[in-house]
């Protein structure tokens, strides 16, 4: 079998009596970063020593095999450095391959910065979207958020603290600089914070840099007829990110209902 196993995503306090006795009893741990769970089970004063096989982005295709067949004699654990594996974190090929070769899967659920950041954000949490780490091109960045221009669930991104604050600016540009968010930081740690507001102003917010482990929650578009004139913004967004006047009015068009000719057209007289 093939457990999944969540890990404290800060608060060493968050380790489930469930994962204690997981670790204490395991044979054979996949982990995306063996000292971090060397680390883990002696700060949780777990004295077994299990057979630690390192398993992270750069070898899951090569191990995923391995663990399978592994995993059809006997229980095979699997943690990422935080959280639950599979999340922005080496696993879902492991868990495909599993289910493919008909190997149970299993999870023991604990801490998760998706879920902890959305719930104190003080933004719906009814209907949500994951979209992981934002990209660090700024072409793909530019076109990644001028597709989820009109997305209307809430949506969750990871940023690092080095980029948070032009990513902030990025958003506002595609989304608005009025549309709501929430920054969170260190999570569940000591300096935990979250800096709640408008895009405009969580920009100003980070202005004079952010530490920590970041969660950024945005609020969705809000249910409104697009006006030609925000649709045409949106155009622009997409191909100032390197996308195709074409490609960008069709994405557009779709999203909002409008022609894409139109579209098109107001972009090519608007040059």
């Amino acid at each position: 079998m093939i457990i999944l196993a969540a890990t404290p995503i800060g608060n060493l306090g968050d380790a489930s009596r469930r994962l204690v006795d997981l670790l204490e009893s395991a044979t054979v741990v996949a982990a995306e970063d063996t000292r971090m769970t060397q680390r883990l089970c002696a700060a949780l004063g777990i004295e077994n020593r299990p057979r630690l096989i390192a398993f992270h982005d750069h070898n899951e295709k090569q191990k995923a095999g391995e663990l399978v067949e592994l995993a059809r004699e006997q229980d095979v654990v699997v943690l990422s450095d935080a959280g639950m594996p599979t999340v922005s974190d080496p696993g879902y090929g492991l868990v495909a391959a599993a289910a493919a070769a008909g190997v149970e899967v299993t999870a023991v659920p604990g801490p998760s910065a998706v879920l902890t950041a959305l719930a104190v954000s003080g933004l719906p949490t009814d209907r949500f979207a994951f979209e992981g780490f934002v990209p660090r091109k700024p072409g793909e960045r530019a076109r990644f958020f001028g597709s989820l221009a009109g997305e209307r669930r809430t949506l969750v991104f990871f940023e690092a603290p080095t980029r948070v604050g032009q990513t902030l600016a990025d958003m506002a540009r595609a989304f608005g600089g009025a549309r709501s968010a929430s920054v969170s930081r260190e999570l569940t740690k000591l300096h935990e914070e979250t800096a709640r507001g408008t895009l405009d102003e969580l920009v100003a917010w980070a202005a004079d840099g952010v530490r920590g482990e970041l969660v950024i929650v945005v609020a969705g578009a809000e249910e409104r007829e697009v006006s030609p004139d925000d649709a045409l913004a949106q155009v622009r967004v997409l191909v100032d990110g390197g996308a195709r006047l074409k490609d960008a009015a069709r994405e557009v068009a779709a999203a909002t209902g409008l022609s894409s000719r139109d579209l098109y057209q107001a972009a090519l007289a608007a040059r």
